[in-house]
């Protein structure tokens, strides 16, 4: 019976130390537990919330931090707005420079041969292909020896100057290499003038000598409108990977003046006879920005 009690006990002892064992250990757990739920429930929370603000389109900052990565992509491939790439001042200004040669058309070829011209102008780009110029053009001709020789000089020119209106469309702005068409219209001032050579007295650092120059010794002039129309090819260059605003610039255009017929005895000269209309066809190598 001692020895059965003495069991007893032992038992008791052994169960009471792995009862304690183990409401330490679930104690223990229960608090990791607790402590890994709390972390878990505030990652969850936070998820959560990131979840909301992505999918609330109402947030403005999200959706404005994701139009502005769409539109990153869309630039970065090649397709920028002329605004946002080209912003300053002064950007949507735009100039022009050019000279080159032109010819006669038409019948003109009995009043008027060939020459040189150049021209500057200054306007607005509305668009990356839209702009609009001011031009100021100056075109020196020859004239035929037969209206000279009529007049008894020696020798003649035609002298023409305008300031005319013309839009310039870009048919592929975003290309580096590209065509556009051009054309517009204006005030046209026409020039006839007559030669003789004179002599004239010159003289430079070390002496003075005499000379041999053309002298205008007659002429006559007509104040009218006039139109252009023509098409040209240009090439980007400068900024990174061709996509600066310089461009170089060929073109041929077609010109009519509407100059009034003429018959004239300049300043005492033999009388003259000069056809109504003028036509020439510039062509011209030139840089615009």
């Amino acid at each position: 019976m001692s020895s059965l009690f003495r069991m007893s006990l032992r038992q008791h002892v052994c169960l009471l130390s792995c009862a304690a064992l183990l409401a330490s250990v679930s104690a223990t757990a229960q608090s990791s537990y607790s402590s890994a739920s709390g972390g878990t429930s505030a990652t969850g929370e936070s998820s959560s919330s990131s979840y909301q603000l992505v999918a609330d389109d109402d947030l403005s900052g999200a959706t404005a931090l994701h139009e502005a990565a769409n539109a990153l992509g869309a630039n970065g491939g090649g397709g920028q707005d002329y605004g946002s790439h080209h912003s300053g001042l002064f950007s949507n200004l735009a100039f022009e420079a050019s000279g080159g040669a032109n010819g006669p058309a038409g019948n003109s070829s009995n009043s008027i041969t060939w020459g040189g011209n150049f021209t500057v102008g200054g306007g607005l780009h509305f668009s990356r292909g839209i702009s609009v110029l001011a031009e100021y053009q100056f075109i020196d001709d020859k004239l035929p020896g037969a209206i000279i020789a009529e007049t008894g000089a020696n020798g003649g020119n035609a002298h023409i100057w305008s300031l005319t209106l013309d839009p310039v469309i870009d048919l592929m702005p975003k290309h580096t290499n590209s065509v556009y068409v051009t054309g517009g219209g204006g005030f046209y001032r026409k020039v006839t003038n007559f030669t003789d050579p004179e002599e004239a007295e010159y003289c430079d650092y070390y002496y003075c000598g005499v000379t041999t120059e053309n002298v205008t010794v007659g002429h006559f002039s007509s104040n009218q409108g006039g139109w252009n129309v023509g098409a040209g090819f240009t090439h980007k260059v400068g900024g990174l990977s061709g996509d600066g605003r310089m461009k170089l610039f060929a073109e041929a255009r077609y010109l009519d003046i509407d100059t009034p017929a003429v018959t004239s005895s300049p300043n005492g000269l033999s009388t003259t006879t000069v056809a109504a209309s003028t036509k020439l066809i510039p062509i011209s190598l030139g840089v615009r920005w």
